[in-house]
């Protein structure tokens, strides 16, 4: 039986998962598809695996979801090569085995009475948007119309194009787009100070305020923003949130030993009712309200 105080007990799910597919991209960029029914039946946009990347080391390390297929049980994570144990996940093979922990932490939660959703994602946050704008896309409770802003400063791990959804208020030349968001018919936008064809030139934040400032009071009023991303992008789209008076969850990145509150090595400090409170970011988040984190 759970316990109601601990809500996560009976969620989190231990699979010997099977690689069906690893994809390499440029910046040593991968696509990682696992067979993990179990997870891939509850995940929700804003939680995470935690995977053992090889029999080598006892460490594991925490992915965003990035897709799931329920039906088919695979579960997909974008992860850049950011040290040693990383390195030795993108030698896994299809077929190979991955001890996978998930899914982990709460879920973004849009609100049907602000159905303009802005999704901003930086780098590695890239993968929680393109989530919870498949799961928008699908869901009947309100009129969504989501758009999907990202940034990177290395290649994305996707080969962009020419968006063939036209999005006012957006800058001039902001043209490149997501393909596969574009194929579901999510207008999506590309940021990048790397000069890379048809992105906009400056910070995904400074995008998202663009945009933002090119609405009038009643428009802004139906919008709501989501974001993950390095922290630094964090805390300028709370920033932007706050200058036009709009709600914004935010999914932290936090290093991470445990991952299912056990070590508390992820606390950062929120803004409660009671005061400020120290909070997990595994399972109490990683999904926070942006104004708690980043005015606590």
């Amino acid at each position: 039986m759970n316990n109601p105080s601990k809500p996560h007990r009976g969620t989190i799910f231990l699979e010997d998962a099977e690689v069906v597919a690893q994809t390499a991209f440029d910046a040593n960029q991968f696509v990682l598809k696992l067979k993990a029914p179990k997870c891939a039946a509850t995940a929700q946009p804003g939680s995470f695996v935690h995977l053992t990347c090889d029999e080598s080391l006892p460490m594991r390390r925490p992915l965003s979801i990035m897709r799931v297929d329920a039906q088919r049980g695979t579960v997909e994570v974008l992860y850049k090569i950011v040290g040693h144990g990383l390195h030795l996940l993108s030698a896994k093979k299809a077929g190979d085995r991955i001890s996978t922990l998930g899914p982990i932490g709460n879920s973004f939660v849009p609100h049907p009475g602000r159905p303009r959703t802005l999704l901003v994602g930086g780098g590695v946050g890239i993968p929680p948007m393109v989530f919870l704008a498949e799961a928008l896309r699908e869901r009947s409770d309100a009129d969504w119309k989501p758009l999907v802003l990202m940034g990177s400063e290395v290649p994305f791990p996707f080969r962009s194009r020419p968006s063939t959804i036209l999005v006012p208020g957006m800058p001039e030349g902001a043209i490149a787009c997501m393909p596969l968001l574009d194929e579901w018919g999510v207008p999506s936008r590309l940021a990048s100070l790397a000069g890379y064809p048809g992105c906009f030139d400056g910070y995904v934040t400074d995008l998202a305020a663009a945009w933002l400032g090119s609405l009038d009071r009643a428009a802004l009023a139906q919008v709501e923003i989501f974001a993950c991303g390095p922290t630094v992008m964090l805390t300028a789209a709370a920033a932007v949130a706050k200058r036009f008076d709009i709600p914004c969850q935010v999914s932290l990145e936090e290093f991470m030993a445990c991952a299912v509150g056990g070590c508390a090595g992820c606390a950062v400090k929120v803004a409660t009712p009671n005061g400020p409170a120290m909070k997990r970011v595994c399972v109490d988040g990683p999904v926070f309200d942006a104004a708690a984190v980043f005015n606590a």
